[in-house]
């Protein structure tokens, strides 16, 4: 069967994006379909029933582009895996947390949303996706909205402090300020949430605490929410050392980049280790993000994706010369 649509009100260029980018988005989750776009009309052919959720999810983004006057291709992930009704923000999810100037703070992707659902399943998630995926942004909002709530009565913020390119023993400064720097995307996330004024009251009486790996030995951690950033630069004893720290009330969340380790070549990451041993584990959740999920410039989707195309190659060359 064939079917036409007419878009009214909308320029197609803009709709459907540079290069069609927007149309390959929606082609992709319609395979049964041969979509096609002249004009202002997009004609669609195949099976009946198909047509029918086509067109339904189609109607979805004209009224999400009608509204927003833009469509991202997380939009349109959003509206296909959507129930059926149209999103009444720009990202379809729920407020974490209120954020300064009353900014509204949501998870603003499929895979973030995925994230929020596992941490209010689970006591312990790993988060892990390439950077600008909002594995830490997200985490460090679910725990300001669980101290805000009373569920915590304080936030763990810790991630490694091992050294790219730099040596810690030659920045100035006492060990706070040595480390502050290796902690400035947590304090950068906090800024967002809690005003200046009470993030600095909230720290200085330890509600809120950020510190490196290695203070995490020999406690407990209870009644708190706890994150681990970073994770892919802990080692595989620290990670260890890290996961039994939990106490009886406490939500972990672990974050990593595995394409960003910095420990010595012959060192495995605890955090690889971690989510092999552990994928099994009920009560654990593993959330993987990608490119699709990256909320920076458009450039960094191009630039990880362009990444990753020359380490597969790099990869692929030297299993060649090794079989040789």
């Amino acid at each position: 069967m064939e079917k036409n649509i007419e878009i009214e009100g909308i320029n197609p260029v803009e709709l459907f994006g540079v290069n069609n980018i927007n149309l390959s988005k929606i082609k992709s989750f319609f395979p049964k379909l041969k979509i096609v776009s002249r004009g202002n009309v997009i004609t669609i052919v195949g099976d009946h029933e198909v047509m029918d959720v086509f067109e339904v999810k189609f109607q979805m983004i004209l009224r999400y582009f009608h509204k927003f006057n833009q469509i991202t291709e997380n939009a349109i992930e959003q509206i296909m895996f959507d129930d059926g009704t149209t999103p009444e923000t720009n990202d379809g999810s729920e407020t974490l947390v209120h954020g300064n100037g009353g900014v509204k703070i949501k998870a603003k992707t499929i895979n973030q949303r995925k994230l929020v659902k596992a941490v209010n399943e689970n006591d312990m998630v790993f988060a892990v996706g390439p950077a600008g995926t909002g594995k830490t942004y997200t985490a460090v909002a679910l725990a300001v909205r669980a101290l805000k709530a009373k569920e915590v009565k304080r936030i763990v913020l810790t991630r490694p402090a091992v050294e790219a390119g730099e040596n810690l023993g030659f920045l100035p400064g006492d060990m706070k300020e040595k480390l502050d720097p290796y902690m400035m995307p947590l304090y950068d996330a906090l800024r967002d949430m809690i005003p200046p004024e009470k993030l600095a009251d909230l720290i200085d009486i330890g509600i809120i605490e950020i510190a490196p790996l290695a203070f995490m030995r020999g406690r407990t951690l209870d009644k708190a929410f706890v994150i681990l950033d970073e994770a892919q630069n802990a080692t595989v004893m620290q990670m260890k050392m890290f996961l039994t720290r939990m106490g009886q009330t406490a939500n972990f969340v672990i974050t990593g980049d595995m394409s960003q380790i910095d420990l010595p070549r012959k060192q495995r990451s605890g955090l690889s280790y971690a989510l092999d041993a552990l994928k099994d584990v009920d009560g654990i959740g593993i959330i993987r993000l990608n490119q699709s999920d990256v909320i920076r410039h458009p450039l960094v989707k191009k630039i990880i994706d362009a990444f990753e195309k020359a380490e597969a190659a790099e990869q692929k060359l030297k299993d060649e010369k090794e079989k040789e």
